[in-house]
């Protein structure tokens, strides 16, 4: 649970926000989908040995579920799979499938016991395999049977489901739920749904299936909303969410995970089991192994929510609360002043101060221009060799 007193949003929201539905559904379980969907980003290639150490530093950040991958991509997924699951994980280890035998019987295989099985359930993606619904509900049936006939663990995830006729989306649901289904996912695969959509569809998911059938909420973020609709998901009555590490993913990317624990622990009083501290070297991490980068402006975990260049800002950066939303400390990121064309006296003062250097108050104006000067012309920040150099540099004549 976080630490509130280290949040500080202010009385309105705790005055204004309704925390009812988030105490009804208790703690919410993260289900991370990193190494499968997160992979899916455009130029990710994750090795064995990279799936089990982010599989470990995921177990170690507290997400309650780890989807090891889609074993029927290669051997080196399957590898994936045999190290992660020997690994001795405190996470429950689940497996990705079709409603295809084939990759049942992969998972069959490596002794998986628990999955999402998916199948489009949209008539736009139906058309596009050429598949009937009857067929496709004949496929659902008889995987979910087979895999729940194993002795696995069944989470039925209907793909495009927020594009989906209701009626149909309800058929298929009981369906898959009859032929052993325990667990079910409302899908956004497209990312395409309001938050009022998210909460909608998983109420309606409650109703068809009683409240002793967990639902999922699985979503992406096309229009920005995925953290949005994973709250409304839960406010509904989902007591899943999926997601990724930085919300990579494919397209736009899925929810973040991290964004949806900090907002719905810190927003709305709900519990999960992530631990915050972890997060920054955790998303560091997966940046490392994916090769890519984030703008530094990203939430939770962006290079800039802890720095500042501003002058205005530095004036007050000695008082956190007055800057700032949350503690730097809930996520272990270093605050610091960085200086440019924006900087002002006392970000000179907090940065000389830092660095120990000698120079005496009264040069203060004199380096600032000298630093906004060097900012302005080189259009960036100014490095901490480059401060060094002009404060040692001798006064100018008076």
């Amino acid at each position: 649970m976080i630490d509130q007193s280290k949040v500080w949003t202010g009385a309105l929201n705790s005055e204004v926000v309704d925390t009812g539905p988030f105490e009804k559904v208790g703690r919410v379980g993260l289900y991370d989908t990193t190494l499968r969907d997160g992979e899916q980003t455009v130029g990710v290639v994750l090795d064995p040995d990279a799936k089990l150490e982010l599989a470990r530093a995921l177990d170690r950040l507290g997400m309650d579920r780890i989807e090891a991958g889609f074993a029927r991509v290669s051997a080196d997924d399957v590898r994936a799979y045999e190290l992660i699951m020997e690994a001795g994980l405190n996470a429950e280890v689940w497996g990705f499938s079709r409603a295809v035998p084939e990759d049942l019987s992969q998972l069959i295989e490596l002794g998986v016991k628990a999955a999402v099985i998916e199948s489009p359930v949209s008539d736009g993606k139906l058309a596009a395999y050429g598949i009937s619904r009857e067929k496709i509900i004949g496929r659902i049936v008889d995987a979910v049977s087979h895999a729940s006939g194993e002795g696995m663990t069944v989470c039925f995830f209907g793909v495009d489901g927020t594009r989906a006729d209701l009626s149909f989306l309800e058929e298929v649901y009981r369906a898959a739920v009859e032929a052993g289904a325990q667990e079910i996912a409302v899908v956004d695969t497209l990312g395409i749904a309001a938050p009022e959509t998210a909460a909608f569809l998983v109420r309606r998911c409650r109703e068809w299936l009683g409240p002793e059938v967990p639902i999922h909420w699985h979503g992406h973020n096309d229009f920005g909303l995925a953290t949005a609709c994973a709250i409304e998901a839960v406010r509904a009555g989902a007591s899943w969410i999926h997601g990724t590490v930085n919300g990579m993913g494919e397209r736009a990317g899925n929810a973040n995970l991290a964004e949806f624990a900090l907002a719905i622990e810190a927003l709305y009083g709900a519990e999960t089991n992530l631990r915050f501290e972890h997060i920054t070297e955790v998303a560091e991490l997966v940046q490392e192994r994916s090769g890519y980068r984030l703008e530094p402006y990203k939430p939770v975990t962006g290079a800039n929510l802890f720095r500042r260049e501003s002058g205005a800002v530095a004036s007050q950066f000695h008082d956190p609360q007055a800057v700032e939303p949350y503690s730097s400390e809930l996520v272990r990121a270093r605050r610091e002043i960085v200086l440019g064309k924006k900087s002002g006296i006392d970000s000179i003062r907090i940065r000389v101060d830092e660095l120990g250097l000698d120079v005496p108050e009264e040069r203060f104006p004199e380096l600032l221009g000298a630093v906004k000067q060097l900012g302005s012309s080189q259009h960036r920040l100014v490095t901490e060799d480059e401060f060094r150099r002009l404060a040692a540099q001798p006064a100018l004549p008076v």
